[in-house]
């Protein structure tokens, strides 16, 4: 296997900016970096699906049945958009330490929309069901083994990638605590930035 270039190919692709990334990042601005870590917690474990589903070739049957693609795709679409809504709507505080509203500021809360942010995207299950196999060499080993750990591989590095935007959000909060028209002005980019995400999902 071309673990190199397997981990090259996993480091340019978690730096382009996606739904996985804003929400990492909105969720660490605002509620800190313990919920952000919380938030990469749940999109490490939805990963780690796709990937398991992809081994089972539940992809081929997004391809045999496009309808439940697009299913999915638009359930995921519509997740994202009151993702964004609740974004928008988030209140701004008036300081780092200020507490939220205990369900707002849960780490359930942030773990379950990383969680359902990624699992909820059948794009992240072709991903894997494209990239994966083409580092699989039946003639270097066990395919079964050599898919898992890639597979692990890329939950790892994803889950890496996700910390460090959960502290870059930690620092962003830091730079807006206390300035209320710059929370707004952030929730509304994030926001507008996830309607986005959400319209390309559903194209």
């Amino acid at each position: 296997m071309e673990f190199g270039l397997f981990i090259g190919a996993l480091a340019i692709v978690y730096l382009i900016p996606g739904p996985d990334m804003l929400l990492v990042l909105h969720t660490s601005s605002t509620l800190g970096r313990g919920h952000g870590l919380a938030t990469a917690l749940g999109l490490a474990i939805a990963r780690g699906a796709h990937v398991a589903l992809a081994g089972l070739g539940l992809a081929a049957l997004f391809i045999a049945a496009p309808w439940l693609f697009d299913v999915v795709r638009y359930v995921g679409a519509a997740y994202l958009v009151w993702l964004a809504l609740q974004f928008i709507r988030t209140q701004p505080r008036t300081s780092i330490n200020q507490q939220q509203v205990p369900l707002n500021g849960s780490y359930y809360m942030a773990w379950r929309r990383g969680l359902l942010t990624n699992l909820l995207n059948p794009k992240s299950l072709l991903f894997c069901s494209v990239l994966l196999p083409q580092f699989v060499h039946a003639e270097q080993g066990s395919v079964p083994l050599q898919f898992t750990l890639l597979g692990i591989m890329m939950v790892s590095v994803g889950l890496l990638y996700d910390a460090v935007y959960a502290c870059i959000g930690a620092k962003m909060q830091r730079w807006v605590a206390g300035n209320q028209t710059k929370q707004k002005i952030q929730n509304w980019v994030f926001g507008t930035l996830l309607i986005g995400f959400a319209l390309r999902l559903a194209s």
